[in-house]
């Protein structure tokens, strides 16, 4: 397993990370069992960086990780992340505050490596949330802060926000991004390069899409159902994904090695977010790391996966959302 520093922190990430939106979900991992054999999997493979949220499986995806840690704790690095959406009367130092207790209860841990704010808080300035933020730095509950969903104008005001004050840096960006989604590239991407922020992407293989499992017809999984949908319907999108494929053949890899693998060529990526299911589908997902693909490669499967730039902007443009139609 490769690993790389989160932006500028001092965390040591997998290039490989584990999604947990999965774990607590009555119609995907509802076993606490179930989701411990996955993380010790992952753990076993070299994979240490795990993601969640305070409202992943109804809220209980943090507690299934707090007991499939219990005694392996400093293995692991973790993320979770909360949003501002439903505060309850409560002011944003507030929710921020009851929000970091919760998830150290589930998680069952005395810190968070990665404090994430999950979505933009609409009308809500970057003062008011990375203050109440670096207090939690201050006082030792959270290692480093970073964001989700944000564009790359979002992020760099929220930079400046911090340098003016003297607060924590937001050290990390978790956005949509695959070989069919790639609006981060426009602006968010080249600035976390230039700024050595960590880049977090998640739905890597496109809802099971970039697997090559989906034919014209099948019924995708429901999480995904609506994002790989709309690829199935898209003749172009088909033959893209044929022309992929033959590519990791040609390479002696699989098409899901390469979608991992193509991530990974882009500097400022630190740990790409995948979930899985099974033992079984963490040790694939372990495997595609062994692929160190080439800028050259890269080139070549990005001019396999042309994108004319057109699309939706980022924000707003999450899980579920129609992805960018290929030319």
């Amino acid at each position: 397993m490769q690993y790389r520093k989160l932006g500028n922190s001092d965390l040591n990430v997998s290039v490989i990370g584990l999604g947990t939106n999965n774990f607590g979900n009555p119609n995907r991992i509802s076993k606490h069992a179930d989701s411990a054999a996955v993380i010790h999997k992952c753990l076993d493979e070299g994979i240490n960086f795990i993601d969640t949220s305070n409202n992943y499986g109804g809220g209980q995806s943090e507690v299934h990780i707090g007991e499939a840690l219990k005694g392996r704790r400093n293995e692991a690095i973790i993320a979770t992340k909360f949003n501002l959406t439903k505060r309850e009367g409560q002011s944003i130092p507030d929710r921020i505050n009851t929000a970091v207790e919760e998830s150290l209860g589930k998680l069952q841990t005395d810190h968070i490596d990665l404090y994430q704010i999950h979505f933009p808080g609409d009308g809500i300035s970057q003062e008011e949330i990375i203050e109440p933020m670096n207090k939690l730095v201050e006082q030792g509950k959270v290692r480093y802060i970073g964001e989700c969903n944000y564009s790359g104008w979002r992020h760099a005001q929220a930079d400046h926000v911090s340098e003016d004050h003297g607060w924590a840096r937001m050290v990390s960006s978790q956005n949509h991004y695959h070989l069919f989604q790639r609006q981060i590239e426009l602006e968010l991407l080249p600035y976390c390069t230039e700024a050595n922020v960590g880049v977090l992407p998640y739905f890597p293989l496109a809802g099971g899409w970039l697997t090559g499992k989906y034919k014209v017809g099948d019924k995708p999984a429901e999480s995904a159902r609506r994002m790989v949908s709309q690829l199935q319907g898209d003749d172009a999108a088909r033959v893209t994904l044929d022309k992929l494929d033959a590519y990791a053949n040609e390479h002696g890899h699989t098409i899901l090695d390469l979608a991992f693998a193509w991530l990974i060529a882009h500097s400022a990526v630190s740990s790409v977010i995948a979930g899985a299911m099974t033992p079984a589908q963490v040790e694939g997902n372990a495997k595609a790391a062994d692929w160190v693909m080439t800028l050259e490669e890269r080139d070549e499967v990005d001019a396999i996966a042309a994108w004319d730039g057109s699309g939706n902007d980022i924000e707003g443009f999450g899980p579920g959302s129609p992805p960018v139609r290929r030319t």
